[in-house]
């Protein structure tokens, strides 16, 4: 009787242990997983799975020079949409992107995704703030 006692007493107690998480978080790694959940919800239909795109229709986002040397006007595009012709990779596209929609913080998730994805690198986290600042 004792035991089952003590080991009720024990249950209960260590069911009402509220469990703190002090690990640090990763703010980055936080937006690019809520950017891939985003990406498979409103890119990758066009840019792929793999952000390779179509050649000569929907321009790459995997290893994309102009992704990552004009971080600014592609938060434009998919801010605003995209109706400009752009060189990508050596290649020129000229389609026509809709607005997706999305709000300051998706595009700042999404934007860090692909920013790290498929060969990119961006050590810079893009935020909110910077995409809000963005103007058409």
């Amino acid at each position: 009787m004792k035991l089952s006692v003590i080991s009720f007493i024990t249950l209960v107690i260590s069911s009402s242990i509220v469990k703190f998480d002090l690990a640090p978080q990763d703010p980055l790694a936080e937006s690019i997983s809520r950017g891939s959940e985003i990406y498979e919800d409103f890119c990758m239909q066009c840019h792929l799975p793999d952000g390779k795109g179509v050649e000569n229709v929907f321009p790459p986002l995997a290893k994309s020079d102009y992704l990552m040397n004009n971080i600014e006007a592609s938060i434009r595009g998919v801010k605003f949409g995209q109706n400009d012709e752009i060189v990508v990779n050596g290649k020129t596209y000229n389609g026509f992107m809709q607005p997706m929609g999305l709000d300051d913080d998706e595009i700042a998730d999404v934007m860090n995704y692909v920013t790290n994805s498929w060969g990119n690198k961006n050590k810079d986290m893009i935020t909110t703030e910077a995409v809000a600042a963005i103007k058409k």
